[in-house]
């Protein structure tokens, strides 16, 4: 069996070791050494299965798992613990881990997890790709998106958004009808640890709308002076 696997490991002999084992067994491997930085890998797209353990400098890997879930549902994900850390594995059991392995763990052991997660993640697609229950999307107007195959169309034709610009969307349609201050789409779309000027979401919301914008139809995003933006149909 074969996949694509990250690893958020801020050790960096446990990671270098994983990527080697895991390279052996011919599955293909991305790293991260912070939960931000997994954030933003697992955001790219493409895994078939998370390894995050739970002490990651920045916001823990319970932290990590949390936001991923909040989104994502069907990626495994193992998690990596400490011997006495019943609480993050109980936590991290009910956000909608796949599975967790305790350090210090056999190799052999964490390979048997990973394909079990790998085969039931497997057959459950199976399950859902023989049901005849359509994909729920998230709409406004003839703008709709799909957060499974993150497909985004305007009426017929497709837009190609990057993964931030994609976040960014599939949050203002969750909240539709609500003016978002750039302050809780920072918080929310670039993470709690982010440093940066709250002017990149200007700049995020003007690549979206020149994207998903189309001549004859009516603008989505609208700008609310002094607060932020809103993304409603016009009238």
């Amino acid at each position: 069996m074969t996949g694509t696997i990250l690893i958020i490991e801020d050790e960096e002999k446990i990671a270098r070791l994983l990527e080697l084992e895991l390279g052996y067994e011919g599955y293909r491997t991305g790293r991260a050494g912070s939960g931000s930085e997994g954030l933003d890998k697992y955001r790219e797209g493409g895994w078939d299965l998370i390894l995050l353990d739970v002490m990651l400098p920045g916001f823990s890997g319970i932290e990590v798992l949390r936001r991923i879930r909040s989104a994502d549902s069907l990626t495994p994900v193992i998690l990596l613990t400490a011997k006495d850390s019943v609480e993050d594995k109980v936590s991290g059991l009910d956000l909608g881990a796949s599975d967790y392995v305790t350090k210090p763990f056999q190799i052999e052991e964490l390979l048997a997890r990973i394909r079990s997660a790998l085969r039931a993640s497997a057959a459950a697609g199976s399950g859902r790709e023989g049901s005849a229950q359509p994909e729920e999307s998230l709409t406004a107007g003839s703008l709709r998106l799909n957060e499974q195959t993150r497909e985004v169309f305007r009426g017929e034709r497709r837009i190609e958004l990057t993964p931030r610009e994609f976040d960014l969307l599939v949050f203002l349609l969750r909240n539709q009808r609500q003016v978002l201050s750039r302050e809780q789409m920072i918080r929310e779309v670039w993470g709690y640890d982010y440093a940066g000027d709250t002017n990149v979401v200007d700049v995020y919301i003007r690549y979206v709308r020149k994207k998903i914008d189309e001549e004859g139809l009516p603008e989505l995003i609208h700008t609310v002076r002094g607060v932020g933006y809103v993304l409603k149909e016009s009238p």
